[in-house]
């Protein structure tokens, strides 16, 4: 059994059905990578297993316990963080601003966290009084993952980290991610650029219509030619 398992997940918007029986899983330490065409359910993966939209079948459990009755403070607070693809700072506050804002359900250790935060991203303390609108994008994600990392999660979420970044800022963030998994967290990562995500993964699955159409280690999906073929440009 995996720390974190969406099984044979099922839902719609409305009455667009989405997720036709998906699973994804990853464990502590582990990166897991979601891909597959735009329309093939990835995000909605994400906001199921947050709680942001309701299953009509399946289940989502954590370190062995159900948690699809719960609501997405309740996960949050079970060590289930996300991070969007958008919006996903504060522009006009401070970095250390923004990490506070991501404590909103700690009452102790907060200035601990922060400087974990500091330690796995060093360059946020030297900005730490800037404010995030003047960073970089690759900084600016750094901010996004440190403000998740302030709720001491488990589980990161991570929807799209290199949406509309430079490939040099793509690289920069893949490390950032690759810090947090080392880290001993587990990391499940939504992300369009397969080839470079799949590199890195210690698993991965390719959704198609809502559907599981792949499963494998990141080097089994990249070795097998009908992904290639279909997914990753040949």
């Amino acid at each position: 059994m995996a720390y974190l398992e969406g099984i044979n997940l099922v839902a719609a918007y409305g009455v667009v059905p989405i997720l036709h029986g998906c699973s994804v899983d990853v464990n502590k330490g582990e990166l897991a990578v979601i891909v597959g065409p735009n329309g093939a359910g990835k995000s909605t993966v994400m906001k199921v297993l947050l709680g942001l939209l309701e299953s009509s079948d399946g289940a989502v459990t954590l370190d062995g316990q159900d948690i699809g009755s719960l609501s997405p403070q309740q996960r949050i607070s079970l060590g289930l963080a996300f991070v969007p693809q958008n919006n996903n700072t504060f522009p006009s506050m401070t970095v250390e601003e923004n990490l506070e804002m991501g404590a909103f359900l700690r009452d102790s250790g907060l200035r601990q966290t922060m400087d974990e935060v500091y330690s796995l991203f060093p360059i946020l303390f030297e900005k730490r009084k800037q404010v995030a609108g003047q960073l970089s994008g690759g900084q600016r994600q750094q901010v996004a993952f440190g403000r998740a990392m302030m709720t001491k999660p488990t589980v990161m979420l991570l929807d799209e980290p290199t949406a509309g970044v430079s490939p040099i800022v793509m690289d920069e963030i893949f490390g950032n991610i690759l810090d947090l998994k080392n880290s001993g967290k587990a990391v499940l990562m939504v992300e369009q650029n397969a080839q470079q995500a799949l590199n890195i993964a210690d698993k991965g699955f390719v959704l198609v219509s809502g559907r599981n159409e792949y499963t494998g280690t990141g080097k089994e999906l990249i070795n097998n030619p009908k992904v290639r073929k279909q997914f990753l440009g040949g």
